[in-house]
């Protein structure tokens, strides 16, 4: 088929909509925020797609497979295996990195333990292993009449007398050692100093490399050597030394024993003496000078024949049976995937587990307000509503006394000395305590250990949870000081490609990467550079995926629970195209939030590459230039909710704007436009919030003023900046000073102009409750008047009826069986979980007596199911209840249920519930509200319903400073602060700022380009087709 054929599809508020898309084709649906749009893509079309295909599947595969329940819908022809890459973020696993979810840290991790190589960190040496064959090949390529000592490390740098190993040694048959530095037969080894530290090396075998035409004793000392040397890796535990005889040994280091040094081996011994092994108890001759070299052997030319690596010095060669520095002792067992893995013990960092950071009490957390005294509880971990308890305030008092200072200065009037005592302890300073309880006084005199190192013991003493979560308030993640928040153990880090380890990498932005990963071959070897080629493509597939969906600024190493909605999209469709899947159905839900007009154009053509591998992808979508690409327009509508769930028109963009029934068209067309204001607020002179010296992140130590009553739009390229500035650093800083947050804000150096504020709200896309319990209602203060209105009608005095009768989250007026949730799970193997509806209260949520309470003939339980727009009507003389459902439609969601689960509900939905929230309360007009993209999901119609509840706060005094990507909302603001120019490390300035106008003319900015361009479209429309369109 050419086609996907819908037929009577009514899930939601669907209805019974029959259409035909087009496979293998780019296919957008748009329409008004509510309108049906995802219950007809993801909750019908990829339901059904993905529920057929798990279907297919083996009874046994089935049962790890999350099943979905089929959708309310007759038939669907066509359909392909489907795949839904939604808008949530990754995982809130604190161990998921950017990294890990694209499997690029995978493959990393691959090339790390088949090319990387270990370097010391003590000697910066290359650390090598060699096999027993490898040894005796490069003692037999000395020169010829080469004397050798061949040597078992077994002692290093340790302390003892060592009289037990020293006869052991003997008892295994071995008879000479070196102790630091000089030969001795081991009865007449001398009598060490235990005090002192020692090197002891076993004298394993003693050698002379016979002529190159000899084979036979060639090939005997071979035979020979492989035996020795395996004594001495088995004894030192993989060490071994080959000494030369002919070299000046080290100067010997003092045995600090009375005995005098015996003689270097072979001193004062008749010539008759030969070499041999050591088990033949033969003495070492006098050494003659070294064999005169053969041509290009010398000290000049000759040098490499004698010494191959750093291992090798003109006095010995160490060699090292396991990846070993000879000279600190640093060793790694085996170098294998699993070594940089921070997810698996063989590679996490033991300190931290894996984790990168430690957490840590905070000076600041245990003093928030430093403008209290000591006697007003300054001291917030040892404080009780306000005053310290007695045992500690008799502590800090008996601290005053010692240092001289008064229980009600000031804390930030306090000498520096005293404030670090108190927090740290006092050292070795002894302070006079006294303690008084009522019945008996006593004293003593003791150091102090510091109010931080006091919550510290208690934090890792106590068995009470209770107590944990109470201290752990002050704490805040710092990177572990063991492994410097890389994660992996000192091993893992000493292994390094092209120059740098696995961490290093990781710390790379995207673009970064895909450079550095370009250039790294030149520095392989051969038998590196076969080993590495698969890998490494697989690694710039995938980075060069990421760069194409607008990703380039983040890094690898990203912690993936700290990525927008957005990022985790187009990370799990970047993941998709490197999969190289055909023959799929793609569903995806606004990929382009949080991207920069700028990268728009990268989205599309990633986008088209899905489709043109042979794929049918489906994106809901409201941006412009996205339903301008496309292949297929489908507009839902014409409405919201009850009033929407139709086809309102479908086909290229070109027939969409030229339908009059699509309000998506008119917008396209220029019909109808989001309105630019025609005269905007301006900047008052000493009326603006700075921030001073913000360096968090990729900030590049910059100041921004924001001025105060006004609607400003922070702009910018994805990881410019904007969020580090915004609400990492001046959200924080603004809610720890006026709300008393303990927030921990960002580096900056101050904060001016707070004067001019009483608080500060920040309005994000989280749930506004976690449970199903939690809904539009109760989030906005609405259902409390509502059961006060039911409490209080004739019925409900009657019986006796209070308030809580009509809660369903507690015993009384409840359904006791389904405990107010109205549906009953009932755990199915093989199948998806099933919700059946309560039988008692068929899925009411309340007990019969409850719903018999009735006003307008309506119960608590069918109020709940009207929508927002239908209770505003139902309640419109009541003003409590009226006002704050109306509010909740001002801002688009008229069409929402009022009892609606909050679990249901988008992050914009959300977004703007808390935007309701704030509206319906007293306004002060000095408060500060921050948005992160409050257009997402939002179609034109809606995004210009949204402006004007914003400019509407911004008029009453108010400042509304919005993070936007959305031209149609910039163009609106009073001020514009354009951040970046690029992302990640070409970011974190501020390019541009001023009016749009402003911002437009600066040639650095991409913001002011597509402004500049819109401004001059727009313009040039007027507004005399918007006058003909009302």
């Amino acid at each position: 088929m050419k086609t996907i054929h819908v037929r009577g599809a009514r899930e939601h508020n669907l209805k019974n909509v029959d259409i035909e898309i087009p496979r293998d084709a780019l296919v957008v649906f748009t329409g008004l925020s509510g309108s049906g749009k995802s219950s007809l893509a993801f909750d019908t079309i990829y339901a059904e797609g993905q529920r057929r295909y798990v279907e297919s599947l083996s009874a046994y595969a089935r049962q790890f497979l999350e099943m979905m329940q089929k959708p309310d819908v007759d038939h669907i022809d066509g359909l392909s295996p489907a795949i839904s890459i939604e808008q949530k973020t990754t995982s809130k696993n604190p161990r998921s990195t950017v990294g890990t979810v694209t499997e690029i840290y995978d493959y990393l991790r691959l090339l790390f333990a088949r090319a990387g190589v270990p370097y010391s960190p003590a000697t910066g040496l290359p650390i090598e292993s060699q096999t027993v064959s490898q040894m005796v090949d490069r003692v037999l390529a000395l020169p010829e009449g080469t004397r050798l000592y061949l040597l078992s490390p077994v002692v290093r740098a340790r302390k003892g007398e060592f009289k037990k190993e020293l006869a052991e040694w003997q008892k295994k048959g071995f008879q000479r050692v070196k102790i630091n530095g000089s030969i001795h037969e081991i009865p007449e080894a001398p009598k060490l100093d235990k005090k002192f530290k020692h090197d002891i090396d076993v004298v394993i075998d003693r050698l002379v490399l016979p002529k190159a035409e000899n084979e036979k004793a060639r090939s005997d000392l071979s035979t020979r050597l492989a035996d020795s040397f395996e004594q001495a890796l088995k004894l030192s535990d993989g060490l071994a030394i080959a000494e030369f005889a002919d070299r000046p040994l080290i100067k010997s280091a003092p045995i600090r024993a009375g005995k005098k040094h015996p003689p270097l081996d072979g001193e004062g011994r008749s010539e008759g003496e030969g070499w041999g092994g050591d088990a033949g108890s033969i003495a070492l001759n006098a050494p003659p000078p070294l064999t005169p070299p053969r041509k290009g052997e010398g000290d000049v030319g000759g040098e490499r024949a004698v010494l191959q690596n750093k291992n090798e010095t003109h006095e010995r060669i160490t060699f090292s049976a396991r990846f070993a520095c000879p000279v600190s002792g640093f060793t790694i067992d085996e170098i294998e995937p699993r070594l940089f893995s921070f997810n698996a013990p063989a590679g996490a960092c033991p300190t931290c587990d894996g984790l990168g950071t430690e957490l840590k009490f905070e000076p600041e957390l245990v003093v928030p307000d430093a403008a209290l005294s000591l006697a007003q509880g300054a001291i917030y971990p040892w404080a009780k509503t306000g005053a310290t308890s007695p045992y500690y305030e008799q502590t800090l008092s008996a601290l005053a006394r010692h240092y001289e200072v008064s229980m009600r200065t000031p804390w930030e009037r306090l000498p520096k000395h005293v404030q670090l005592a108190i927090l740290f302890g006092s050292g070795e300073e002894e302070v006079a305590f006294t303690y008084e309880d009522g019945v008996r006084k006593y004293q003593t005199m003791k150091t102090f250990e510091g109010v931080i190192g006091n919550i510290e013991r208690r934090f890792r003493e106590t068995d009470s949870d209770w107590v944990r979560d109470e201290l752990s308030r002050f704490q805040t993640a710092h990177p572990c000081e063991s492994c410097n928040g890389y994660r992996l153990k000192p091993q893992a880090l000493s292994v390094k490609v092209g120059g740098k380890h696995i961490g290093e990498v990781g710390d790379l932005s995207i673009k970064a990467a895909n450079a550095w990963f370009a250039e790294v071959p030149a520095t392989f070897t051969k038998q590196q550079a076969e080993i590495a080629a698969r890998i490494l493509k697989e690694i710039r597939d995938r980075l060069k995926f990421l760069n194409d969906v607008g990703l380039e600024y983040l890094t690898l190493s990203r912690a993936a629970g700290t990525l927008s909605g957005g990022e985790s999209q187009r990370i799990r469709l970047a993941s998709q195209i490197g999969s190289g899947l055909t023959g799929v159905l793609y569903v995806l839900d606004e990929p382009s939030i949080g991207l920069h007009q700028r990268d728009n154009d990268r989205l599309l053509v990633t986008l088209k590459h899905l489709r043109d591998i042979g794929n049918t992808v489906i994106v809901v979508e409201h941006d412009e230039d996205a339903i301008l690409a496309a292949d297929h327009v489908v507009d839902i509508g014409p409405g919201a909710g009850i009033h929407g769930g139709q086809v309102v028109a479908q086909g290229t963009p070109e027939e969409i704007m030229a339908d009059p029934a699509s309000l998506t068209g008119q917008y396209l067309s220029g019909l109808r436009q989001v309105s630019t204001p025609k005269v905007r607020r301006k900047p008052v002179k000493g009326k603006s919030l700075k921030v001073i010296g913000a360096r968090a992140n990729n900030l590049q130590n910059i100041s921004a003023e924001l001025p105060l009553g006004l609607f400003t739009c922070v702009t910018g390229v994805s990881g410019g900046g904007k969020s580090t500035l915004l609400i990492d650093t001046l959200f924080k800083a603004v809610a720890r000073r006026l709300n008393g947050s303990r927030e921990h804000p960002a580096a900056h150096d101050s904060l001016e102009g707070l004067e001019h504020l009483d608080k500060v709200i920040d309005i994000d896309q989280s749930p506004i409750g976690r449970t199903p319990r939690s809904n539009p209602a109760t989030y906005t203060g609405a259902f409390t008047p509502m059961r006060e209105w039911f409490a209080g009608l004739p019925e409900s005095k009657t019986r006796g009826y209070e308030p809580g009768r009509f809660s369903f989250n507690v015993k009384g007026g409840r359904c006791e069986k389904c405990q107010g949730d109205g549906v009953i799970k009932i755990e199915m193997h093989f199948l998806p979980d099933v919700y059946v509806t309560c039988e008692e209260c068929k899925g009411k949520r309340y007990n019969r007596e409850t719903l018999d309470v009735r006003f307008k003939d309506k119960s608590i339980a069918d109020v709940l199911d009207m929508t927002v727009e239908e209770g505003a009507d139902f309640f419109k003389a009541v003003p409590s209840i009226r006002d704050k459902l109306e509010t909740l439609a001002r801002v688009g969601l008229g069409y929402i249920h009022i009892g609606q689960q909050a679990t249901t509900l988008s992050g914009g939905e959300a977004q703007r519930i808390k935007l309701s929230k704030e509206l319906s309360k007293r306004a002060t007009g000095r408060t500060l509200y921050i948005l992160d993209e409050p257009t997402t999901g939002l179609h034109f119609h809606d995004v210009a319903k949204l402006l004007e509840v914003l400019h509407e706060l911004a008029d009453a005094g108010n400042t509304v400073v919005v993070i936007e990507h959305n031209l149609e909302v910039i163009k609106t603001a009073d001020w514009v602060i354009d951040m970046g120019p690029e992302g990640g490390d070409g970011g974190g300035r501020i390019v541009a700022e001023g009016t749009p106008e402003d911002v437009a003319k600066v040639k650095e900015s991409y913001t002011g380009r597509y402004l500049k361009e819109l401004l001059g479209r727009r313009a040039k429309s007027g507004n005399t087709k918007q006058r003909a369109a009302e």
